[in-house]
């Protein structure tokens, strides 16, 4: 079946900002204008592409099919009006990273604003969610994640290394018993994350030191960091983190740290898409030189 470029767009739209009154604003057009041709693409293809309720409106199975083409078309849209500018022409559009929120919240603020500087008329939005992002579903075009997939047409490639340190603020160390070696953690209160929300076996930290206890936890990297700027207690910071806080002084680094790697997952199709390679190439650059910046801050 063929279809309207339009009508995708609207699609596209209501797909992404899952109200009618959001995606309105997106297309600056009436919310109702919006529905109706909604309703419309839904007749046409004797489907409906949409689950509506009081929360919004969710990809039904023919949405998500129908997402997966509308996508492909937009950025091989795009892609045709770079290459009569060239290979070194700016990149146009949007494109929706998702990360966890450690890389969202210390790393690709300022990796993003660098690319839109190069890069006036590309949209980017940082998706942070403390779960697996969903590639196949096209939560978003590109991810970064603490562990490779095993499934799926998926392409991966490994974005950069990083380390992660005990750390607490100097104000809690004053205030409590010294930490002489691993041992003396017992004496003292641990943040971390909600066990049973830890979503993937890289992030189960604590639990290589022993911790049974984890007295302040959240299921958000960035909570966590604020517990412990705080003084809340001793708990795990990403060496690329510690910058953003002055007070955070690590404990026992030459006893204990970790390494763990971000990866870059990518759709397999999308690679044939020159906007969609160099965007990953910029991103993949700008992300190694920015967590080895923060790191030596740190």
């Amino acid at each position: 079946m063929t279809y309207q470029w339009d009508d995708l767009r609207v699609f596209l739209a209501v797909a992404r900002a899952e109200t009618l009154s959001a995606a309105g604003c997106i297309l600056k057009v009436d919310p109702a204008t919006v529905g109706r041709r909604v309703a419309r693409l839904e007749q046409n293809l004797g489907a409906p592409l949409f689950a509506k309720s009081s929360l919004g409106y969710a990809l039904t199975d023919a949405g998500i099919r129908l997402l997966e083409q509308a996508q492909r078309i937009e950025n091989e849209m795009a892609g045709v009006g770079l290459d009569f500018g060239g290979q070194g022409a700016p990149l146009k559009g949007q494109i929706r990273i998702g990360a966890p929120d450690g890389c969202a919240n210390f790393v690709l603020p300022q990796v993003c604003a660098a690319i839109s500087d190069r890069h006036r008329d590309l949209d980017i939005q940082i998706v942070a969610i403390p779960r697996v992002v969903n590639l196949s579903k096209r939560e978003v075009d590109m991810a970064i994640a603490v562990s490779p997939p095993t499934t799926g047409r998926l392409s991966v490639q490994k974005l950069a290394n990083y380390n992660l340190y005990l750390a607490a603020s100097k104000e809690y160390l004053d205030q409590h018993d010294k930490v002489k070696r691993l041992l003396d953690l017992k004496d003292h209160r641990f943040v971390g994350y909600i066990a049973d929300m830890i979503f993937d076996k890289e992030l189960d930290y604590l639990s290589e030191i022993g911790v049974e206890r984890v007295s302040l936890a959240s299921n958000s990297v960035s909570v966590q960091f604020n517990l412990l700027r705080t003084g809340a207690g001793v708990g795990i910071v990403h060496g690329f983190a510690l910058p953003f806080a002055q007070n955070l002084e690590r404990v026992l680094p030459e006893v204990f740290s970790l390494k763990r790697s971000f990866y870059l997952i990518r759709h397999n199709d999308d690679r044939r898409i020159d906007r969609m390679n160099r965007f990953a190439e910029d991103l993949i650059n700008s992300v190694r030189i920015e967590i080895a910046r923060l790191e030596r801050k740190a």
